[in-house]
């Protein structure tokens, strides 16, 4: 690893306003990503993982607001004008959304909307880009890719869609790849296939990795590093393995323990977390977990612990913490997704 991250994000904030009020979506979150390594970003629907994923890339939304830093490589994207940015997306730093069926543009063919990037940012000719486009499909694991080119999206199966936005992510070969819940509306067995492709890519490239999720098992195995996100704010960052074995904050806990493994006893039922997530409009100042734990008391609920070192490359932002290991063996392991 390099001895300064590929991406630092700093107090990054995103704050987008409704009817309703502002909604703070991004709350001060703050996270490396170091060259080559894979970092997976979980936490329940609504916590902010897509929406800071955004946030680093520069597509939020009208009507919001963003502060703080993103440095790639030393220099802060955020501050960067359009034409220096236009330099960074695409070529640097590329994302995978959640879904491919809305991301394609469903007029063009495939072989137009793997090329144009390629063309614009690097400068090569029609038939080189083409050549690159065979090449791409083949390193995804599209069948007969000859074919596939003259396709447009409707022609494709939700899986080989997927394929397609991650060889037009990896078309100009970026530095850092953002995943943004890639397997979303794919079968299980698709799913495995989409997750195991870009882990073997990101190693085989040297590449770093944002890999975001809501199923756990699906960073379990697949990342070196795992951020936990709940109501705007990481509550857990460390070693995935570390993490996954001994969770520390008491929503990662109870995260792990409402996770549906193989290995789960038939009509037992699964423990359920409380409550639900806080409204984002009214997020309360202290822990935004305190009010569905049980463990809270009032320091939890008026000061809100800022993550602390609790071991080598392990942070929580809990002030009474869980103690021991207590997670389900086949997910600590890497089990693959689990039906949802």
């Amino acid at each position: 690893m390099s001895a300064q991250p590929v991406l630092q994000v700093r107090n990054l904030r995103a704050h987008i306003g409704t009817p309703r009020g502002v909604v703070r979506a991004v709350d001060g979150v703050s996270l490396d990503v170091d060259h080559a390594q894979a970092v997976g970003v979980v936490g329940e629907s609504g916590s902010g993982k897509s929406v800071m994923a955004r946030a680093i890339m520069g597509l939020m939304p009208p009507r919001s607001g963003r502060s703080g830093e993103v440095v790639f490589q030393g220099r802060d994207i955020l501050s960067l004008s359009r034409k220096e940015k236009a330099d960074v997306w695409g070529k640097q730093i590329a994302m995978v959304f959640q879904d491919p069926g809305r991301s394609l543009n469903p007029v063009v063919r495939v072989e137009r909307q793997l090329t144009e990037g390629m063309r614009r940012l690097l400068g090569i000719g029609r038939s080189e880009a083409r050549g690159r486009a065979l090449d791409l499909l083949r390193e995804v694991g599209v069948p007969d890719p000859e074919r596939r080119l003259r396709n447009y999206p409707h022609e494709l199966s939700g899986g080989m869609r997927q394929r397609v936005m991650i060889a037009i992510a990896l078309a100009c070969e970026p530095e850092l790849l953002i995943a943004d819940e890639p397997t979303t509306a794919l079968d299980v067995t698709v799913q495995r296939q989409i997750l195991d492709l870009l882990r073997r890519v990101q190693r085989e490239r040297g590449m770093s990795l944002i890999l975001i999720s809501h199923d756990l098992a699906v960073v379990a195995g697949r990342t070196d590093r795992v951020a936990v996100m709940y109501a705007g704010r990481l509550a857990e960052v460390g070693a995935t393995r570390q993490v996954f074995d001994a969770p520390r904050h008491r929503y990662t806990r109870a995260l792990l323990e409402a996770t549906p493994t193989l290995d789960h006893k038939r009509h037992t039922p699964l423990r359920l977390i409380p409550g639900s997530l806080p409204d984002p409009t009214r997020l309360p100042e202290g822990c935004r977990f305190a009010a569905r734990c049980s463990y809270a008391d009032d320091d939890c609920r008026d000061l809100g612990p800022q993550l602390a070192s609790v071991g080598p490359d392990h942070h929580v932002a809990c002030a009474n913490p869980a103690e021991g290991p207590t997670t389900p063996e086949k997910l600590a392991s890497g089990g693959d997704p689990v039906g949802r």
